[in-house]
């Protein structure tokens, strides 16, 4: 997860194979992974988010600094009586001040910690994000390498429809078998054809999906790898489903951020007792002004003011103030945004429980489907071991004319049907193993 982590900050290129523009790339499990770590628009977004997180800390801390600002007004009035002394007066002041507050009742502080926790929440989010398109991208490229295994069975089992299709010919214009079993071979044969078109639009679908979820022109090639993995590896043994949840515990993003959603909302309840205590600020300030024609709007002849140059320095003044408010009586606003923070704390640790029970579920589904698609890939071996048997002996008695076209079918489709259970099971126990591997936060094929 760590790798995963760094992953998610860097967003730099961790692989040739992720970058090479080359369509006829060829791409496996871990250089899909990659790629879509780079390049996936809904991570590149969670990233976005932590960043903007990033900036609501600093805001944070920064609000317990004194603020400065400066502002300067200018104004022209006009007195168009004649029984003035100057119809116009220019006016113009300028002032800098600072604010600072002393006291809040702690909503300062409890702000930095809320930024902060979210700020984490925020990157959780992103490996939550992260750890679903890999299950997704897992899910798919298992299912294109079933699938792809899918055509070439299917394909094997239209070839091998028409050579007994050929060979039917060959007997039926020889009047070894009628034409009614020529009939039969022909149409499976026909039907065997079909079923390679079924598999190749399920490959292309699949690949389709796969293609999205890394982001990739639908109109490039993808050639898959499939993983080195023997059938022992398939059948090995695995940890024990207590050991598998209590490294998932540890592991799964989403276990510590609903820990700190629950902190989060403590630390909202503490912000909201912030509104019963008085608050302090401490503001100072100096500014100065000046007016031009001070006889302006008074009788002919009164006593002008300063002149222009002097008001500077005569008008600069210095202010400094305490501010203490304290609440007396707030229409209950806050004593109802306490017990609204409370009732939504109890809310967060429900759902922290609730992310561990789910957590569960998810352990434990696909620990039992590891367990039972490891059975049903040793039973499969030997029903294909046995079917192709009997297809073989079958087939040879056909050639005799001991057995019948209808036997001969059913034989080759008894293998076939082996066949397809020897690879859903072969993937589906590859498939549950990695999501097994990703709980306990050891990545697909324990790249990570």
């Amino acid at each position: 997860m760590k790798m995963l982590l760094w992953m998610l900050l860097s967003f730099i290129p961790v692989s040739l194979a992720a970058q090479d523009t080359d369509t006829s790339r060829v791409w496996t499990l871990k250089a899909c992974v990659d790629y879509a770590m780079e390049n996936n628009i809904q991570l590149r977004q969670s990233h976005n988010d932590y960043l903007s997180g990033l900036e609501d800390v600093r805001q944070a801390r920064a609000a317990v600094l004194p603020s400065l600002s400066a502002s300067t007004s200018q104004s022209l009035s006009n007195y168009p009586s004649g029984d003035v002394s100057d119809n116009n007066m220019y006016t113009g002041t300028y002032n800098v001040n600072a604010r600072i507050s002393l006291f809040q009742g702690g909503s300062l502080a409890t702000a930095i910690k809320q930024s902060k926790v979210q700020s984490e929440m925020n990157l959780l989010y992103a490996e939550e994000a992260a750890n679903d398109i890999i299950v997704a991208i897992v899910q798919a490229y298992m299912q294109c390498l079933y699938a792809d295994e899918s055509v070439s069975v299917a394909r094997s089992t239209a070839d091998v429809s028409r050579t007994q299709r050929d060979r039917a010919e060959e007997m039926w214009k020889a009047g070894s078998i009628s034409r009614v079993d020529f009939a039969q071979l022909e149409s499976q044969w026909m039907s065997d054809e079909y079923q390679v078109v079924s598999a190749q639009t399920a490959l292309d679908n699949y690949r389709l999906e796969l293609k999205q979820l890394l982001e990739l022109d639908v109109m490039e090639e993808m050639n898959l790898v499939e993983p080195e993995v023997s059938d022992e590896q398939v059948m090995s043994v695995l940890p024990s489903k207590a050991d598998v949840y209590a490294a998932a515990l540890n592991a799964m993003p989403e276990v510590e951020r609903g820990r700190l959603s629950v902190e989060a909302a403590d630390l909202e309840v503490r912000q909201a007792r912030s509104g019963f205590f008085p608050s302090l600020s401490l503001s100072a300030g100096v500014g100065t002004g000046f007016m031009t024609a001070t006889g302006a709007g008074t009788a002919t002849g009164s006593t002008p003011g300063y002149n222009t140059g002097n008001q500077y320095w005569n008008n600069f003044n210095e202010n400094i103030s305490l501010s203490l408010s304290i609440p007396i009586y707030s229409n209950r606003q806050t004593r109802t945004a306490v017990n609204k923070a409370r009732l939504e704390a109890e809310n967060s640790r429900l759902e922290q429980l609730n992310i561990e029970k789910q957590l569960l579920q998810e352990v434990e589904s696909a620990y039992l489907n590891a367990v039972s698609y490891q059975a049903r890939y040793a039973a499969a071996l030997k029903q294909q071991e046995y079917a192709q048997e009997s297809y073989d002996l079958t087939y040879g008695q056909f050639s005799v004319g001991v057995k019948n076209t209808v036997e001969l079918i059913t034989a080759q489709n008894e293998l076939a049907v082996a066949r397809q259970e020897v690879l859903q099971a072969r993937y589906m126990t590859l498939l549950n193993v990695e999501l097994l591997n990703i709980y306990q936060g050891k990545g697909v094929m324990g790249e990570y």
